[in-house]
């Protein structure tokens, strides 16, 4: 006849895991959950990041491109409207140069006036000249990296 006791301490032990396992039977399920949700935010950022790295490559190609040569038919040039746009975006001439596509001392010759801009360069010129100061220091961005 088996003892009492182990019988009672079987028992016992059998009631305590049945009990532990009932308990964190909930958090394993939760914790399952959390890794599914990881995965799936894991995935989404890996989709957002191709998009934002293509776009990126588009933007670089479209503004390395340049302004089309259609967008500076009837658009006059003034070396004072040059100064006063590179002014307000608060950009040195070498910044306003990159992201015109020219050197620095051509953005000093413009403004100038001892030098005009040609039909391509006015083009690009046009094109910025509606940019403003965030949009601009994007465009910079884009074209350094």
């Amino acid at each position: 006849m088996p003892n009492i006791a182990t019988v009672f301490r079987q028992e016992m032990m059998r009631l305590a895991r049945k009990e532990a396992k009932s308990q964190t039977e909930t958090l394993r399920k939760a914790n399952a959950q959390y890794r599914r949700d990881i995965a799936q935010l894991k995935r989404q950022t890996a989709d957002l990041v191709r998009q934002v790295t293509f776009l990126e490559k588009q933007e670089r190609k479209r503004a390395a491109k340049g302004a089309p040569k259609a967008i500076a038919v009837g658009k006059r040039f003034s070396p004072r409207g040059l100064k006063t746009h590179r002014d307000k975006l608060g950009f040195s001439a070498a910044d306003y140069a990159a992201l015109v596509g020219v050197s620095t001392q051509t953005i000093y010759n413009w403004e100038r006036g001892t030098s005009r801009p040609r039909s391509e360069q006015l083009a690009e010129l046009v094109s910025v000249r509606g940019l403003g100061k965030r949009e601009a220091l994007k465009r910079i961005e884009l074209l350094e990296s």
